[in-house]
């Protein structure tokens, strides 16, 4: 793939645009489990699917070259690329992690690591004093997520990097929310970056997958010995599917971000929402380190309501965004982190990260942002109507 083409183009023109054999503008599916091996002395590209296919291949190249990579892999899932990465480490080893994660990469950390013998500490990723303050001389990877899930903290991507380096760790940095279209970490000095690609990458609703790409040929390896172990690896059909929804990427993602902004401009002025978390916001604490970094704020925002109660009755009224787990995706997707990304994560350590009773996270999908607005007015008016029933049933 050339790097004289601007990101949208790359989508499209790579180096997989059409199969070299047939000239299918399409990327075969190539869905056999074994290949036939003309010598065993010398053995062909791929031998057993677990340890290569074509068809993954061809995802794996694209998403490292899209990301400023040199190799890339596909998991099963997201959790997949991200359990494997931790996999990195030994027992004894120490990992700093941005407090507020998503709740998958929280569960395994607090409920899996441990028991390996691998030590961690939580921190907020956005005070460069703490995360200094919580390496220690066993610490092996600073983990950043941002925009963070759910509530959209931005984490320095280049000063976490720096500390990093100037304490021999790596940096991993989970960019799901932002996708290679709107922010490189590679490009910014991170050693690994990882994606839940059923979110925005793939973008329709229709497959799990978790990828990986890195600049260094070390980790490359590394990671490349315990995907083949694990096994984890993404099915050749999967893999077809993200590289088709790849290809809208950009423009999937530019029109749900223009729609998120009106809509959180919308919330922040509504007497009944309490916060809303959009770092396209100048008021966002992280707006500045955010611009600098990503081109652009994303399709995701956050916002709080006063309780349970309010979400409830929100969600029963709303008819367009689909109440549901994920984001990504064509679709909006309402989401109640406490109930759903984050219900692993025990009460007391989800209110102490701001994860409320009350709070919804919402990904815009290609919907007409005034259908939402309205939609949300609606249904926030019933929110109101039932508030004041309340009280008047208490008086």
């Amino acid at each position: 793939m050339t790097d004289k083409h601007t990101f949208q183009t790359r989508l499209l023109h790579n180096d997989h645009k059409f199969d070299r054999q047939t000239g299918a503008v399409s990327v075969p599916i190539q869905q056999a489990s074994t290949f036939h091996q003309k010598d065993f002395d010398q053995p062909g590209d791929y031998d057993y699917a677990r340890s290569g296919n074509p068809t993954r291949e061809a995802l794996e190249d694209t998403i490292a070259s899209l990301e400023s990579g040199t190799k890339g892999f596909a998991f099963a899932s997201g959790m997949a690329a991200i359990s494997t990465s931790f996999m990195l480490l030994s027992k004894g080893d120490h990992v700093v992690i941005s407090e507020d994660v998503y709740g998958g990469t929280f569960r395994m950390i607090y409920n899996v690591l441990h028991r390996f013998g691998i030590e961690h500490t939580f921190v907020n990723m956005t005070d460069l004093h703490e995360v200094a303050s919580a390496i220690q001389p066993n610490t092996k990877v600073l983990y950043i997520e941002t925009p963070s899930n759910p509530l959209l903290n931005i984490t320095d991507i280049k000063a976490v990097v720096k500390l990093a380096k100037a304490n021999n760790c790596l940096t991993f940095v989970d960019n799901t929310f932002m996708t290679p279209s709107l922010q490189r970490p590679l490009e910014l000095g991170a050693d690994l970056v990882l994606h839940s690609a059923t979110k925005f990458i793939a973008g329709h609703s229709d497959v799990v997958a978790g990828l990986a790409a890195t600049n260094r040929s070390d980790l490359a390896e590394e990671l490349g010995f315990l995907q083949n172990s694990f096994g984890s690896i993404l099915g050749a059909h999967d893999c077809w599917l993200v590289m088709r929804g790849l290809k809208t990427l950009d423009c999937r993602l530019k029109q749900s971000s223009e729609s998120a902004e009106q809509i959180a401009s919308f919330l922040s002025n509504h007497s009944l929402v309490d916060e809303v978390y959009y770092p396209g916001f100048t008021s966002h604490p992280g707006s500045s380190t955010h611009a600098y970094q990503s081109s652009g704020a994303g399709a995701v925002l956050s916002f709080r309501l006063k309780n349970e109660a309010d979400v409830r009755n929100l969600s029963q009224k709303l008819e367009l965004p689909v109440f549901a787990v994920s984001l990504g995706a064509v679709e909006s997707i309402l989401s109640y982190p406490a109930k759903m990304s984050h219900a692993s994560m025990p009460e007391e350590e989800r209110l102490k990260r701001g994860i409320t009773d009350g709070l919804l996270r919402l990904s815009v999908g290609l919907e007409s942002p005034d259908d939402l607005i309205r939609d949300l007015e609606k249904g926030l008016q019933y929110v109101g109507a039932r508030r004041n029933l309340s009280r008047m049933v208490s008086n």
